[in-house]
């Protein structure tokens, strides 16, 4: 007997715009996404993997490898085939999540990679959800690039995000009006930590910064040291800063779930 039930928001973006009119390779982060999963199904909860269009994440090269698992070998390759192999993992679109009704689940993860800042942030479908674990106060966890989905609960998003890559705070700030996080302390992946993506992956910049965006909209942000793990827990939301917060915020996300289902 299941505990209860989480959705797994992941992306299907892989490619990012970058400044100068580049695009670069993008995806969800292994570790990020399978460390939290694989935690939450030990502990006694289902788990339901959803996507803008029903296709499992592409895994960010980046993340594919033994340094994100402590350099635990053996931790790395149960990730992998777990990734591959496990029925959670399978993937199915928002809109069935959205059509079988949100009521059925307890809590909602988003995993990080860059990829949320292309589709997540701006998704209607994304926005849908949150609004309802927002409006019912129920567990909701977003790791490293993550909380950037957490704007898809405005009713501009698409408007905002435009604002943004366009360079107009003002009008961002206009856009983001009524957003529901507003207030809220969070962590998320902070400029200095994205400048090391920026130089060693993508070669290129993106077009803004997490803790600016987050900040324009109205959150007050709390980050930590540079790819030291660092959560925070704010009313029904909690987030995480980098990859190295992966089992930091899949053991906060259990104990508000066992809290708040009466399981503690």
């Amino acid at each position: 007997m299941r505990k209860g039930k989480v959705v797994v928001i992941g992306s299907n973006a892989t490619r990012i715009e970058t400044k100068g009119g580049y695009w670069g390779a993008t995806g969800q982060y292994l570790n990020e996404t399978v460390v939290p999963v694989m935690a939450l199904i030990d502990a006694g909860y289902e788990v339901v993997l959803a996507t803008p269009n029903g296709a499992p994440p592409t895994i960010d090269k980046a993340s594919d490898a033994p340094a994100h698992f402590g350099g635990d070998v053996q931790a790395y390759e149960r990730a992998k085939i777990f990734y591959a192999t496990d029925p959670s993992m399978k993937g199915r679109t928002l809109r069935s999540i959205l059509d079988e009704g949100v009521d059925s689940y307890d809590g909602v993860f988003i995993p990080g990679g860059q990829a949320p800042i292309v589709d997540l942030m701006q998704d209607q479908e994304v926005g849908e959800i949150l609004r309802h674990f927002h409006e019912h106060q129920k567990p909701t966890a977003m790791l490293c690039h993550g909380p950037i989905s957490s704007t898809a609960a405005m009713p501009y998003a698409r408007e905002f995000r435009a604002a943004l890559i366009a360079g107009d705070p003002e009008r961002a700030k206009e856009w983001a009006r009524d957003w529901q996080y507003a207030g809220y302390r969070m962590t998320v992946f902070q400029k200095s930590e994205e400048k090391v993506i920026e130089d060693t992956i993508l070669h290129a910049k993106i077009y803004f910064d997490m803790p600016y965006a987050l900040g324009l909209a109205g959150a007050v942000i709390d980050t930590g040291p540079d790819f030291e793990p660092y959560v925070i827990e704010d009313r029904e939301l909690i987030t995480g800063q980098n990859p190295r917060s992966d089992h930091p915020i899949a053991k906060a996300l259990i104990a508000a779930l066992d809290r708040k289902l009466g399981h503690a």
